[in-house]
């Protein structure tokens, strides 16, 4: 599995030329904070920033929450906690559970799930501008592993296929209506696989990262897994000007793309935090598109995972209307116009759920006859032009006589 490498920046926002360390394991891989890059962004003391995160400017989030803001929907965070100390999740989080043994997921050892569930539903705090895509709605933190370092891994505690996959088992049980998975791997798993299923039978809608290039030990396009499953939304990360680099997995299992740089976002259980300057992150993307997702689980109850799914395909922003591709998928998000647009099938795009549109018939083209056409005023042309030669001849005649005709003999004294 992999996720994103967090490369904190201070969060006054204005330092800069911090590294961030890779941690990559075999099949499942998840990237971590170096310490010295996440003592720029201290949990010991809070400081927030007053500016709101720029990715909503360019989501549009404030026309989105005149419609709706996520109120009475539960997203889980399968990921590495929430920490339940930052001041941005005050009545933000619902009970959750942690699948790692002796930890709870209200601790955040990473702060990878926290800045997540920022990105999502933070709250307002006073001297910060930071806020989530959803924010009246509940997090639901599902801890799957504490680091993913190599101590992590030979003691059992870090990242594992079917320890992510319980974990999507349990927000479905529980209530969650989006499941938030910022992780991939490359191979397909049977648990992983029924997982998704059965989240999709309960009626919620499992929202997962393309892949991330950098931290992958296989850095081909193709497939990631659970995001490739059909039920699933792959989410792949755009930068500043909304176009998907090379940082994301490219392939046909991609659907939707969103942003995922310089996400500014809640940091630990201090204040707030600017991740990912530099490279765009699938992890940071899916979870605009999870919030998104949830805004449309308020405002569409019935439809359900398809239905929210679809709307965020049809409505994406891209080129051409009735095509996707396999950088961005069928395009850059677009909340609001997700939360107004009609799903009657006459939207150009992916097809509706439960609409058949009927097959494109060509229309044959009429053969060309290329026999020669007999022209009806052929016998006028004909004499007019034989009484134009004689008219010319007539003419001729004249002339030559005139010319031929023998001169006067002038008389001699």
């Amino acid at each position: 599995m992999t996720r994103a490498t967090p490369r904190p920046r201070l969060a006054r926002a204005v330092a800069s030329g911090l590294a961030s360390a890779l941690l990559a394991a075999a099949g499942l891989a998840v990237a971590t904070a170096s310490p010295a890059a996440a003592a720029e962004c201290t949990d010991e003391k809070a400081v927030y920033v007053k500016e709101e995160p720029p990715a909503l400017q360019r989501l549009n989030a404030r026309y989105a929450w005149t419609l709706a803001t996520g109120k009475g929907v539960t997203v889980a965070v399968v990921d590495s906690g929430v920490d339940a100390r930052n001041a941005h999740f005050k009545g933000a989080l619902v009970p959750g559970k942690s699948l790692v043994p002796g930890l709870k997921p209200t601790t955040d050892a990473v702060g990878h799930g926290t800045a997540i569930a920022g990105q999502i539903a933070a709250r307002l705090v006073k001297g910060s501008g930071v806020i989530g895509l959803a924010p009246e709605s509940k997090v639901m933190p599902v801890q799957v592993f504490y680091a993913d370092d190599e101590r992590s891994r030979q003691q059992g505690v870090g990242p594992r296929p079917d320890r992510i996959a319980a974990g999507i088992r349990y927000a479905a049980d529980h209530g969650a209506k989006v499941i938030n998975v910022s992780m991939s791997t490359p191979t397909s798993n049977d648990a992983l696989r029924s997982s998704v299923e059965y989240a999709t039978r309960k009626g919620s809608l499992v929202v997962a990262s393309a892949g991330n290039r950098n931290v992958s030990e296989n850095k081909s396009d193709g497939p990631r897994y659970p995001a490739a499953y059909p039920q699933a939304v792959a989410v792949a990360a755009v930068d500043r000007g909304d176009f998907v680099g090379q940082g994301s997995i490219h392939g046909p299992h991609v659907d939707v793309a969103a942003p995922g740089t310089s996400i500014l976002t809640t940091f630990k259980g201090a204040g707030d935090c600017v991740l990912e300057e530099e490279e765009e992150s699938t992890s940071f993307a899916t979870a605009y598109a999870s919030a998104a997702a949830a805004l449309l689980a308020q405002r569409f109850p019935t439809e359900g995972p398809a239905g929210w799914k679809h709307r965020l395909e049809a409505t994406a922003s891209r080129d051409q209307r009735d095509r996707r591709d396999d950088s961005a998928g069928w395009g850059l998000i677009q909340p609001y116009e997700a939360l107004t647009a009609l799903t009657d099938g006459t939207v150009s795009g992916p097809v509706a759920p439960g609409v058949t549109r009927p097959p494109v018939v060509a229309t044959p083209k009429p053969a060309i006859d290329l026999r020669a056409v007999p022209d009806p005023h052929a016998p006028e042309r004909t004499a007019a032009l034989w009484w134009s030669l004689l008219g010319v001849s007539a003419l001729i005649a004249l002339a030559l006589g005139g010319a031929l005709r023998p001169g006067r003999r002038r008389r001699t004294a």
